[in-house]
């Protein structure tokens, strides 16, 4: 059962999940109108004021290139193991302000940019979210157990758990 959350409960809930999670896939729209995803390191430590999530990138890889052009992408965060699902609609825009990488910058960055946080190519990506989805369900052998169980002698479905849809300002 879908529910309207009140924003700041969403949010939360959404934030909570999205940085247990970390890694989501980053669609964006190629010129020749292909959907493209990859896998990207939220960063946890930037927060999520006024409903923003943030990235680095090569500011000279195609994901910036198709940024800067189709500027709305979708991230989808999934843990299995927790049946834990959202998915993020927003604007993405390339930052390129030093103060705000080297403010965001972790030393295990050097992993993907060896360069450190000086490095000309380095940029941001900045998501301003518009709406999200998440579906938090119990999880768990037993209830699973306990959810086919029911299905099979009643012919209901077990509850799924919470889903709930949020819009941002």
């Amino acid at each position: 059962m879908t529910r309207e959350a009140t924003e700041r409960e969403a949010a939360d809930t959404l934030w909570q999940m999205i940085k247990g999670m970390r890694i989501a896939m980053m669609t964006t729209l190629t010129d020749a109108g292909h959907l493209h995803s990859r896998p990207m390191g939220t960063l946890p430590h930037a927060g999520f004021d006024n409903a923003t999530l943030w990235f680095f990138t090569d500011a000279g890889s195609d994901k910036a290139s198709e940024i800067e052009r189709h500027w709305r992408v979708n991230l989808a965060y999934a843990d299995p193991d927790a049946q834990s699902y959202v998915s993020v609609s927003g604007v993405a825009e390339i930052v390129r302000d030093q103060d705000k990488i080297r403010h965001l910058w972790r030393e295990i960055m050097t992993t993907w940019f060896p360069k450190g946080p000086d490095d000309p190519n380095l940029a941001l990506i900045k998501v301003t979210v518009d709406s999200a989805e998440y579906w938090d369900s119990p999880s768990g052998a037993m209830v699973w157990a306990y959810g086919y169980v029911k299905a099979k002698l009643t012919g209901e479905r077990p509850n799924p758990g919470e889903n709930a849809r949020v819009a941002f300002q």
